[in-house]
């Protein structure tokens, strides 16, 4: 029997794969897809999914696969800038706030990635036709492309299998639809001759046409035009008709390989239901976004590192299954501040009224004229609000407790580099002050493989295992605190004060995720 068999190798269902098996899960993941999609989906992810991807061990495979996504400049049909950013190089994650890259090259490491991983099975061209719950274990059926049958046996299931999820289907789980649909061509290009785009990423909100030009990593560019009122979709979706909005930017056959080209339709949705008993559903199985944020697979990484720490701990004994309920509970309200945010900039970007597109632009344009400087992409950072969290005396999570929380330089016993390559991956106590613990709070954090370290402004004295936080990082981040909690996905779990504040958010977080056995 396999620990947990994902349907579905896209790059959600593979991140998952690797996340799982590095903590000793046997995986079985089946593909109905004999081989894997040659073309691009998407085309940028943000600095916590690259984040994920250093944790699954392929951050340094990724440079001739990734670039920097750069400036991201919004126009009008006039030419008049109406925004301006930059996305930062260094971000809060310890990564580039946004990475422009092409994804066949991405799924192709994280494929080289997951093969290296012994308990990792993958077997493609096997299509999931079936699902049974046994309350202990899941029988899963299956057919392969001769309509041979397959049944396999799993702990859990995890459906990765995109937007028209069979999973999803199995559980029942209806969608809620907020009903944001607009049709565009997407062309995926190989110049003949690389050129310099500026900017790197480039939207036009003209309301007698709106398109996006994009980097999709090097050597790659995307255009996408948008289906105006008036135009049939049958006219829409030809191959003349891509080279015609192409020529807008002056790319035709003769300086250009037209890859792929091919009508999408946005939508905003999330599932109802993630799990059911031993069932869950992950990426665009459990949500679908406006592609506008480049936020869509950067949700789905979110997804499967939250799920990953939590079913490692069900597994060992070490927590009650009732915390894998607070997946759901974490994941689909947190999705949600990204699908909200990719329809906003989707509702700018798609006005097609000419009058409504006039009175957007002069907003934008008087909000541009009152900034002094170019300013940097917003984080979409958002904070969990629900679930494994530090909570006061009346149950409601304590300020603070939710935040991702960065990752800066560090110094430990001689090792100096990013947190998570010099520390490690998984929970982190950190204190001000050496934590005063009880022993049975030492060996619950140990249990968890968690990570203890005093943290120390760079040129102090430090005995073994202190943290010397060299770009002041954590110090910032402690104002006001005496000791921090992080989870494994790189969220907080909470920040108290005072002499026992290491105590109280080690008691707090064993009260919550602890089998009722281990607990206090």
């Amino acid at each position: 029997m396999t620990d947990v068999l994902i349907v579905g190798y896209g790059p959600v269902g593979q991140v998952a794969a690797i996340l799982l098996a590095q903590r000793g899960f046997t995986v079985r993941v089946l593909e109905k897809w004999t081989t894997p999609y040659s073309m691009p989906r998407a085309v940028s992810y943000d600095g916590e999914a690259s984040r994920i991807l250093a944790a699954c061990g392929v951050a340094d495979r990724l440079g001739d696969v990734t670039e920097l996504s750069g400036e991201y400049t919004w126009k009008n049909g006039f030419g008049r800038t109406l925004l301006h950013v930059r996305a930062a190089p260094d971000g809060p994650s310890g990564w580039p706030d946004s990475t422009s890259f092409y994804q066949p090259g991405v799924e192709e490491r994280l494929a080289e990635r997951g093969a290296e991983l012994p308990g990792v099975q993958v077997q493609r061209g096997i299509e999931v036709t079936g699902l049974t719950d046994h309350g202990d274990r899941v029988e899963v059926t299956a057919v392969d492309g001769d309509g041979g049958p397959h049944t396999y046996t799993a702990s859990w299931v995890l459906g990765c299998d995109g937007a028209n999820s069979f999973v999803r289907g199995w559980l029942g789980a209806g969608v809620t639809d907020l009903d944001f649909t607009h049709d565009w061509l997407v062309c995926d290009v190989v110049l003949h001759t690389p050129r310099e785009f500026t900017p790197n990423n480039l939207q036009i909100c003209d309301p007698a046409r709106p398109r996006t030009a994009v980097s999709a990593g090097p050597n790659h560019r995307r255009w996408e035009f948008m289906r105006v009122p008036g135009e049939t979709l049958e006219e829409f979706r030809t191959e003349a008709s891509a080279w015609r909005l192409l020529g807008l930017f002056d790319i035709t056959p003769d300086n250009a390989r037209l890859d792929r080209y091919g009508v999408y339709t946005t939508q905003a949705c999330s599932a109802d239901v993630w799990r059911r008993g031993r069932v869950f559903l992950a990426g665009d199985a459990a949500h679908v976004m406006p592609p506008f944020l480049g936020q869509g697979m950067s949700s789905g990484f979110r997804d499967v590192v939250n799920l990953a720490w939590k079913l490692d701990l069900v597994r060992r004994g070490r927590a009650g299954e009732a915390l894998l309920d607070t997946y759901q509970v974490e994941r689909r309200a947190h999705v949600q501040h990204a699908i909200r945010m990719s329809m906003d900039s989707g509702a700018v970007i798609c006005e097609t009224d000419q009058k409504k597109a006039a009175g957007r632009d002069s907003v934008m344009l008087a909000a541009l004229r009152r900034r002094t400087q170019q300013r940097h992409v917003r984080s979409l950072r958002e904070a969990i609000v629900d679930g494994v969290l530090h909570r006061a005396d009346d149950g409601t999570p304590t300020p603070r407790a939710g935040e991702p929380a960065p990752q800066g330089r560090v110094t430990v016993d001689g090792r100096t580099g990013g947190f998570d390559d010099v520390v490690g991956v998984g929970f982190a106590l950190l204190t001000r002050e050496p934590a005063t613990l009880d022993d049975d709070a030492v060996a619950f954090l140990d249990d968890l493989g968690a990570y203890r370290l005093v943290v120390r402004p760079a040129g102090d004295d430090a005995a073994a295992g202190d943290l010397a936080d060299l770009d002041g990082v954590y110090s910032t981040w402690l104002a006001g605190a005496d000791a921090a909690l992080i989870r494994p996905d790189f969220y907080l779990f909470g920040v108290a004060a005072g002499p026992d504040a290491a105590a109280t958010l080690v008691a707090d977080l064993r009260r919550q995720v602890a089998a009722p056995a281990l607990q206090p």
